[in-house]
């Protein structure tokens, strides 16, 4: 457990030094803030504006940040050799993919907060700065602490794209890693689709093909509930449990596969 927790420190503060990571970061904070000028210019609809456009930016920077640095943990240590020294040390190939999974995990989830935190403040000053009458038309609270739950299964869900790009970047090249991965939040948020294209496309093969990638690849949809929150429609606490352990599952298969690829690896 030592190891596995040096590994993730430094992986933790190697993305916090990155400069790119606070660049993303800050193009999240910097697009809620301007969503509140944009939406002046929608009478009635600016706290939807707002959580639309804050709730999809904090999702889709932690998406890249979650690709592109995941697909790096491996890449990088292998490609500058010093996997070498630090599997030379007490650490296993195993503790090595674990604590490289958990340091930018917990990377990912310290920005998600600050996002949260920018996120609630852009609401505070709309809640501030609005009339009593106005606010009568939202459908919910500018403050609605149910975003959060919006927010808690982002976070779910960078979690297993993270655990993706790292089960990737075990076997393949950076390029087709980014590509894989990103087909893998793409065919996730559109899994219903596939499993109901024979009532698109008329085949005989296809849609066998269509179900079994349904099957395979883990189901995201289950995790967008921006919408919902956004329009104050509930989200059961049941439905964000299943979701959650559904991916968790799915996060333990690909960090195992991870494992059991990279330690058959050649690093030669």
């Amino acid at each position: 457990m030592r190891s596995i927790a040096i590994i993730a420190g430094g992986v933790f503060r190697d993305s916090i030094r990155d400069r790119i990571g606070y660049g993303l970061v800050f193009f999240s904070i910097l697009l809620m803030a301007s969503s509140f000028l944009l939406a002046q210019l929608t009478a009635g609809q600016d706290v939807k504006i707002i959580k639309d456009l804050g709730l999809a930016s904090a999702s889709m920077i932690g998406l890249f940040i979650a690709i592109f640095f995941g697909i790096g943990l491996v890449t990088k240590e292998v490609e500058r050799r010093s996997i070498y020294s630090l599997l030379s040390k007490p650490v296993t190939r195993s503790q090595f993919v674990i604590g490289k999974y958990l340091g930018l995990v917990l990377t990912l989830l310290i920005n998600l907060s600050v996002m949260v935190v920018a996120f609630y403040a852009v609401l505070w000053y709309l809640d501030f700065t609005t009339l009593p009458g106005a606010k009568a038309a939202w459908e919910a609270p500018a403050m609605d602490p149910r975003m959060l739950k919006a927010f808690a299964l982002i976070g779910v869900e960078l979690m297993l794209i993270t655990a993706a790009a790292i089960f990737f970047s075990t076997f393949s090249s950076p390029f087709l890693s980014v590509a894989m991965t990103f087909a893998v939040y793409v065919i996730g948020h559109f899994g219903e689709d596939l499993k109901n294209i024979n009532s698109i496309v008329k085949s005989m093969v296809l849609p066998y093909i269509t179900k079994g990638v349904y099957y395979v690849m883990p189901n995201l949809s289950a995790l967008d509930v921006k919408a919902a929150v956004v329009h104050g429609l509930p989200v059961s606490g049941t439905s964000m449990m299943l979701a959650t352990t559904s991916c968790l599952l799915y996060i333990a298969t690909l960090l195992v596969g991870s494992i059991l690829i990279f330690s058959r690896r050649d690093l030669k």
